[in-house]
């Protein structure tokens, strides 16, 4: 009898890609920067947004994605404290999010009254990295507790990162975080991404991340 391999992941994985470029496409036609936000759970994510949204409101129009497997508590918190236009997202048990799991969740929002989609995407370093959401920038975060050496043992994370923040940059001596060790491991993946340390309860770094993004959707947006 005859039979046939069916390699289901690699499917799986060149189909959502072409729905990323198809969607990516579309939002370039539309004038919206996508940026994808992933991390550990408990990295920070939601708090770093709290302090760089109030900044990048006052020049774009911002639309915030939030994945999560369940619960609203983050779409909750950002919609209630910044008063942007939220979506939550339940994946029902998935790890991450896929392009067309994207392109179904904006039917939710006027994306004629968007320049900026921001997805928080679920807290994870392994399997939302395996997937093109169809953003335009990947912003990866790594929590100074979670220690310098994550790059090394996540590395597709780090490798599809165009930026990487430290966060909790005021605890790096409690936890002994070497930061020239982070940097090193961070290179070690990745040799284009910028690299930045915040500390959201001192606001420190903040402005630098928010410049950066700003410089990069200005660019995109001309």
């Amino acid at each position: 009898m005859d039979y046939k391999i069916i390699e289901v992941k690699e499917d799986i994985i060149r189909r959502n890609d072409s729905t990323a470029d198809s969607l990516r496409k579309m939002l370039k036609e539309k004038k919206i920067f996508f940026i994808n936000l992933m991390a550990s759970p408990g990295s920070g994510k939601t708090t770093l947004l709290l302090h760089l949204l109030p900044i990048l409101k006052k020049k774009y129009r911002i639309a915030v994605m939030e994945a999560d497997i369940d619960s609203e508590v983050d779409a909750k918190t950002i919609s209630e404290k910044l008063d942007i236009p939220t979506l939550q997202i339940h994946t029902s048990g998935a790890c991450h999010l896929t392009a067309q799991m994207v392109e179904d969740a904006l039917s939710g929002f006027d994306i004629s009254n968007i320049d900026v989609l921001i997805l928080e995407n679920i807290g994870n370093l392994v399997c939302p990295a395996e997937f093109d959401t169809g953003a335009n920038m990947n912003l990866v975060l790594l929590s100074v507790p979670e220690g310098d050496d994550k790059p090394l043992k996540y590395p597709l994370m780090f490798e599809v990162a165009s930026m990487v923040v430290a966060t909790k940059f005021d605890t790096r001596e409690v936890f002994d975080f070497d930061v020239e060790r982070f940097h090193k491991n961070v290179r070690k993946r990745n040799k284009d991404a910028k690299i930045f340390e915040t500390a959201s309860i001192e606001d420190y770094g903040i402005q630098d991340v928010a410049t950066e993004l700003d410089n990069r959707i200005t660019e995109y947006l001309k």
